[in-house]
C-alpha cells in the first residue's frame, strides 16, 4: 500500500514578477505567487460569485532560472509539485512556518506575444533539488521577506 501522495497541480496567473535569488551553493531559487479562481452563481440570489486563492510556489536550480527569465506578473502557468512546510526565523528571531509548493514541473501557457501556447520544463532529475529545502533556504534566509508580499 502507498504511504501517501503529496501532489499539487495548479493552473493560474502570477500575482507578481518572479523573485530569483541564489543560495550560497550557487543554486537558483525562484519564488512566485499563483492565483487560482473559481466562480459560481449564488443559489439564493442568482448573483455571480468568485473566490481567489493565492499559492506560494518555489522553484530550484535551472527551473528557477527559466521562471525568472520567462514569467512575468499576469503570466498563465501550469505548475506541478508537492506541498512542503518549512520553519524559519524572522528578523526579530521569532519562529515562523510557511507552507509552499515545491515545483517539479512548469509549463508556460502564454507565449511572449500573448497567444496561447507555451513550453514545458521539468528538472532532469529530482536529485537537482535540495533534499531539505527548508534547511538550505533557512540558512541563507532566501524567502524571509517574500512571506509578506502576497497581494490580497
Amino acid at each position: 500500500m502507498a504511504r501517501g501522495i503529496n501532489k499539487v497541480i495548479l493552473v493560474g496567473n502570477l500575482g507578481n514578477d518572479p523573485e530569483v535569488r541564489y543560495m550560497p551553493s550557487g543554486g537558483a531559487v525562484a519564488n512566485i505567487t499563483v492565483a487560482t479562481s473559481e466562480s459560481w452563481k449564488d443559489k439564493q440570489t442568482g448573483e455571480p460569485q468568485e473566490r481567489t486563492e493565492w499559492h506560494r510556489v518555489v522553484f530550484f536550480n535551472r527551473l528557477a532560472e527559466i521562471v525568472g527569465e520567462y514569467l512575468r506578473k499576469g503570466s498563465k502557468v501550469y505548475v506541478e509539485g508537492s506541498l512542503r512546510t518549512r520553519k524559519w526565523q524572522d528578523q526579530a528571531g521569532v519562529e515562523r512556518y510557511t507552507t509552499e509548493i515545491v515545483a517539479a514541473e512548469m509549463q508556460m501557457l502564454d507565449s511572449r506575444g500573448g497567444k496561447e501556447g507555451g513550453a514545458s520544463y521539468a528538472p532532469q532529475s529530482h536529485s537537482q533539488m535540495p533534499s531539505a529545502p527548508a534547511e538550505s533556504m533557512a540558512s541563507s534566509n532566501v524567502n524571509a521577506e517574500f512571506d509578506d508580499d502576497i497581494p490580497f
